[in-house]
């Protein structure tokens, strides 16, 4: 039956032109935004996912920015143990040699006082950013490198390293006290070297706690960035469109479109064909 008040070819022919344009609506946006879950309407459960894994991959960085800094002030401590080290050993060298007879002991603490100068120099240049992990009175650095969550998704604990400071200030002092001139005699001499050689192993043990630390941070570094990449990559494989497929399912609805219009202009003509009849 023929209808001149229902077209139900028409109407089926508008419905489907209607879902194809829809279609390629979602096609063209995914397109234009690269991403297939833009929002909780296309995918609720994927963008939930993401939209939390997007903010563990932000604090990751932020924190790993943040362990950069950190890294930077326990290397400038590390450079200037080592360095005090350094020079520590080259003062237990100078008393050493002052345990020999027929030394001239003022001549060798001109060198070790000159060898304590340098030391409190090295001191008092090693920080960083106006911090300190070397001088006296400055606190230990607790740093976060890490977060945690639960099964259920709920934020967990913060993980963080502690990097304990040294005072080399007090083996620059105690460096400093050293006068070979006042030993009365060879056992006092070697007395002094006991105390010099006590330092430079207080120097030693400073660098390697350092560096121990300072590895520790870059450990925990490439593993943060490692982690974010797998975030990032995780959120794109669950939200981002598939740029081939997008292209080809946008030609093949732009065909669609022209037929389903063709198709809605041959039933809209069906009722014109009726005027035949009455001629």
């Amino acid at each position: 039956m023929t209808s001149i008040l229902t077209n139900n070819s028409a109407m089926n022919a508008l419905t489907t032109l209607r879902n194809i344009n829809n279609n390629l609506g979602t096609t063209q946006d995914r397109i234009s935004t690269g991403l297939k879950v833009a929002s909780g309407k296309d995918n609720a459960a994927y963008f939930s996912i993401s939209s939390t894994m997007k903010g563990d991959s932000g604090m990751i960085k932020s924190i790993d920015e943040g362990l950069a800094l950190t890294k930077n002030a326990v290397s400038t401590a590390r450079l200037g143990a080592e360095t005090v080290a350094d020079l520590a050993r080259e003062f237990v060298e100078r008393v050493a040699f002052a345990q020999g007879s027929g030394v001239d002991l003022e001549k060798v603490q001109l060198e070790l006082d000159a060898l304590a100068e340098n030391i409190d120099a090295i001191v008092s240049q090693s920080t960083f950013n106006g911090a300190s992990l070397v001088q006296a009175g400055n606190d230990d650095i607790t740093a976060v490198t890490g977060i945690s969550r639960g099964a259920d998704g709920e934020f967990g604990d913060l993980t963080t390293i502690t990097i304990e400071a040294v005072d080399l200030e007090a083996i620059q002092a105690a460096l400093e006290d050293i006068d070979l001139t006042e030993a009365a005699d060879a056992d006092e001499l070697a007395d002094l070297l006991a105390d010099a050689e006590e330092q430079l192993k207080a120097a030693v043990d400073a660098a390697t706690s350092f560096g121990v630390s300072e590895k520790a941070i870059e450990t925990q570094q490439t593993f943060l960035g490692e982690l974010s990449n797998r975030l990032d990559s995780g959120i794109g494989s669950m939200i981002d469109a598939d740029m081939e497929e997008e292209a080809a399912r946008l030609q093949a609805l732009q065909v669609q479109q022209q037929l389903a219009t063709q198709a809605l202009s041959i039933a809209n003509q069906g009722p014109q064909n009726i005027l035949s009849l009455f001629r």
